[in-house]
């Protein structure tokens, strides 16, 4: 049995020393560093389309204008 993402669910993960925020929802995933706000953020659509390369490539470009 499994059960229905109705809410947002936090998690914290360690990537080769710097802390990350994982959030899943309804909508999709975003990972964040740690106290920051824009990050690299997937929607389950684009993933099971075969979209996701494309949605993230996106966000690896944006993001790398924050620094």
């Amino acid at each position: 049995m499994t059960t229905t993402l109705d809410k947002p669910l936090r998690r914290e993960i360690d990537v080769e020393g710097q802390a990350y925020t994982v959030v899943l929802d309804a909508q999709g995933l975003k990972i964040t560093r740690k106290a920051h706000r824009k990050g690299i953020e997937l929607k389950w659509t684009d993933m099971i389309n075969g979209d996701a390369g494309a949605a993230e490539a996106m966000n690896e470009s944006v993001a790398g204008e924050d620094g």
